[in-house]
């Protein structure tokens, strides 16, 4: 497997990503999958993990940085525009198009955390995608709203809306806003925030595990607002006839909305237990990844086969 470090466009926005080859000889060529990382993460993390070991299973795939976040472009820097995810996904897409390795007819989709919520639109949107995986699905508006397990008092997301309003008004009057930090100093801290999902979150992103220095861990205000009206869900049914797996863990506390998109899908759909792993068990435990990867390779050959 080579990696090779490309740029394409999105919207007029240049983004960075990692081209990962197989070294395995082909007839021609080859299955690709586009591979989309979690909110605040970079191409180097779980997206690049996945995007290897596929690889090595024979896929062309592209991890990249969306835009305005790692080593893409865009400014402000930290910002998450739901609409604009959606949109570097088809780019990722369209890029791989123009490579000669890749048959162009044999491209489907993974998305990880949040990218699992944007592929589904993305998907739902474009034709050239043929088969869509998601690992541990978020929809960020879903999750700001009503919090990773679902339960979150509504007026917590109200307060976030006010902070975002204040940093809106803070910028036209040429203030320097604040922004959406979202992991704490300890780990104790994150834990009295959020739980145990928020103290696996920091152990991930915040320690030797998995920290980058591009993953900047913190969203601009204004994000919030675009997520307010997203839904990452609502155009799941336009996915059919073409198939959709999702893989979620049995302990993730975000796994009920994985069931809640299935069950709107039209198509071939499936969802896949990862016994005892939680969320982000998936972004990078090998015990977890690694049956993941296997069922991902299987869904992948079949759907994206080529044609007799």
């Amino acid at each position: 497997m080579t990696k090779t470090a490309i740029t394409f466009d999105s919207a007029g926005i240049t983004l960075a990503g990692h081209l990962y080859l197989p070294d395995t000889a082909a007839a021609g060529p080859r299955p690709a999958v586009v591979v989309g990382h979690p909110g605040t993460s970079v191409k180097e993390q779980t997206a690049g993990l996945y995007a290897s070991l596929l690889a090595e299973r024979g896929f062309v795939t592209l991890a990249f940085d969306a835009a305005y976040q790692g080593e893409s472009g865009g400014e402000p820097r930290g910002l998450e525009d739901p609409a604009h995810r959606v949109e570097d996904i088809k780019a990722a897409v369209s890029y791989l198009t123009t490579r000669s390795e890749v048959d162009a007819e044999r491209i489907g989709a993974l998305g990880i955390c949040a990218s699992g919520g944007y592929v589904l639109p993305a998907t739902a949107s474009d034709l050239r995608i043929k088969a869509v995986g998601t690992v541990s699905a978020v929809d960020v508006a879903r999750q700001f709203r009503l919090g990773a397990d679902g339960t979150q008092d509504p007026a917590v997301f109200g307060a976030m809306l006010a902070a975002a309003a204040q940093a809106r008004t803070a910028e036209a009057r040429g203030e320097r806003p604040p922004v959406l930090t979202l992991f704490p100093e300890t780990a104790e801290q994150a834990g009295e925030l959020g739980g145990e999902h928020a103290v696996e979150g920091f152990d991930y992103y915040r320690t030797p595990r998995a920290q980058h220095p591009r993953a900047a861990g913190f969203f601009t205000w204004p994000s919030i607002d675009k997520m307010a009206t997203f839904d990452a869900f609502a155009s799941v049914p336009l996915i059919g006839p073409r198939p959709l797996l999702m893989i979620a863990g049995t302990r993730a506390v975000t796994s009920w909305m994985s069931v809640e998109a299935l069950q709107r899908a039209t198509g071939p759909k499936r969802l896949h237990w990862i016994e005892g792993a939680s969320h982000v068990d998936l972004y990078d435990r090998k015990q977890y990844v690694d049956p993941a990867v296997e069922t991902l390779a299987e869904f992948f050959t079949q759907h994206l086969a080529a044609a007799e």
